[in-house]
């Protein structure tokens, strides 16, 4: 479990605190959803909980274990990211998956590691290509790739960024159905950034919504209100109930 514990952040020229005595939990293999304005503190968050910035104050922990003293491989073997933008050179997908596993074998993979990443490609659909540079695939099928590689992490947690953002609507049901199988039937926790608000329901178990630098309100989807939202958003938006589903629109109505 994803337990952040009061934590504040600020860079080091600024005397502004980008995070204020943020707190938020996630259980074990939950999605988890942040929503916020541009500049709420979204991206510093993950950045924090990613290891690439270091809370000033108060502690991140998983499984009761203080993360921010641990080692940068250690990390890597409790959280996963996958970024908005995939860059990943000129490899094959079946070494850009391998590089996932680098936190457990170091300089050499051994067997049980070409057999991780094997059977990683054969569930995310993805062997047929194994051989083939990610430079030459589809924005559907390098999403799938990114995935791949943050799974033969054999992560706790799997950290999104917008993961449909420059997306078709046909890629966007499929990556969607990747992270709903990785929550559902592998039991990774999932915690992901996201402006679409209706996208964030179709998947959302709980949902942190933040406000400068804090998490405002912690709301499952029947939970969440036209009055939270407008809080955080600083816009009109309004709650539409349509076939017991619930649907989020801004603007005046």
């Amino acid at each position: 479990m994803l337990k952040i514990d009061n934590i504040s952040f600020k860079y080091r020229k600024s005397n502004k605190y980008i995070l204020n005595d943020l707190s938020l939990e996630l259980d074990q293999g939950k999605i988890g959803i942040i929503l916020g304005k541009n500049g709420s503190g979204k991206t510093t968050l993950i950045k924090n909980i990613l290891g690439i910035e270091k809370p000033e104050k108060g502690k991140i922990f998983f499984d009761n274990k203080d993360y921010t003293r641990l080692s940068r491989y250690e990390k890597a073997q409790y959280v996963a990211y996958v970024p908005q933008i995939i860059d990943f050179g000129a490899l094959s997908v079946f070494d850009t998956v391998m590089t996932g596993r680098i936190p457990y074998f170091g300089f050499r993979s051994c067997d049980d590691d070409t057999r991780i990443v094997n059977d990683i490609l054969k569930k995310l659909g993805i062997s047929s290509f194994a051989d083939r540079s990610v430079d030459e695939l589809s924005g559907g099928e390098r999403q799938k790739v990114a995935i791949a590689r943050a799974l033969a992490q054999s992560p706790r947690l799997m950290v999104f960024d917008e993961p449909t953002a420059s997306l078709d609507i046909g890629n966007e049901q499929i990556i969607i159905k990747e992270i709903l199988n990785l929550s559902r039937n592998m039991n990774v926790s999932i915690l992901m950034s996201i402006h679409d608000i209706n996208q964030a329901l179709l998947i959302g178990d709980v949902f942190y919504l933040m406000k400068d630098g804090t998490v405002r309100y912690r709301a499952t989807k029947n939970e969440i209100t036209e009055e939270m939202l407008e809080d955080i958003y600083d816009a009109r938006i309004r709650i539409l109930d349509i076939n017991n589903e619930r649907f989020f629109v801004g603007g005046i109505l």
